[in-house]
């Protein structure tokens, strides 16, 4: 039976993690989906969020995904618990829905010293508390230090992030996170969009503090989850594939998803 490994994202950005698990998982089948006619997801609210994620997470399990993972901060933010509560426990049992938060405050504090940790992350990621709810579970003495970032996933997404224009946006919320603490030795990109502006953040901050993006955390959390639960495993499909899909353009989509996938992307058209 077919069952690939479903990855989700409001937009583009969840092809940044794919591309990691795919580097991982190289045997393993996988179907994504973009909502990208309803994105961003990170400025609507929590109810939101939960029914256009349901709705995705729904689309997947028609399509023989029964593993998924929400590679949305804001999804996983605001929708997953209670997709896990509500969802699979009364309608789909078998299933399985994860996300990216947990994997990556399970390891966000083995980078720090100074256990000054800050975040980077869409206004609903922060609204949400997420971050310092989930990292204080793992690292307790740990200050974390949040800036919403409205304006670069509408950057990224219209292909403006390299543009003079966007490294206001850009540089404002960076001098605003390092103002909250000097002690801030660790970043932690919280919005799978991000890692497209890491050439830039880097420029901006000091040698000092790392740039955590969440791809390669998220991929090896994946293989560890696998290894721990081998009946899941087994019923993953394995014939190295993957297919794209998307709510809006497919031409809009394997254009701009090239960008942040990092080779080219075919992808077709779905209506929810």
């Amino acid at each position: 039976m077919h069952q690939p490994i479903g990855v989700f994202d409001s937009g583009y950005g969840g092809l940044t993690v794919l591309k990691e698990i795919r580097q991982r998982l190289p045997l393993y089948d996988f179907v994504y989906l973009g909502d990208n006619a309803r994105a961003p997801y990170g400025t609507r609210s929590y109810e939101t969020v939960y029914q256009y994620t349901r709705q995705c997470v729904r689309w997947f399990f028609a399509n023989g995904c029964s593993l998924v993972i929400l590679a949305c901060n804001t999804a996983s933010a605001k929708a997953l618990r209670t997709i896990q509560q509500r969802e699979l426990e009364q309608e789909y049992p078998g299933k399985r829905v994860l996300g990216v938060i947990r994997p990556t405050t399970e390891m966000v504090g083995n980078y720090s010293l100074t256990r000054h940790v800050g975040i980077l992350a869409t206004p609903g990621t922060v609204q949400s508390g997420s971050y310092p709810i989930e990292i204080s579970k793992f690292f307790p003495d740990v200050k974390v230090f949040q800036e919403a970032c409205p304006m670069w996933v509408p950057l990224i997404e219209n292909n403006e992030h390299n543009s003079p224009g966007a490294d206001y946006f850009i540089s404002q919320c960076v001098e605003r996170l390092l103002e909250k603490s000097p002690l801030i030795d660790t970043i932690l990109l919280a919005c799978t969009h991000y890692p497209l502006l890491m050439h830039k953040l880097q420029k901006l901050l000091p040698a000092s503090v790392t740039l955590l993006p969440q791809g390669s955390i998220v991929a090896e959390s994946l293989c560890n989850y696998l290894g721990r639960h081998p009946e899941i495993a087994a019923n993953c499909s394995k014939n190295g594939s993957v297919r794209f899909y998307t709510t809006d353009s497919a031409l809009t989509f394997n254009q701009q998803g090239s960008l942040f996938y990092g080779s080219e992307v075919s992808s077709a058209h779905v209506e929810l």
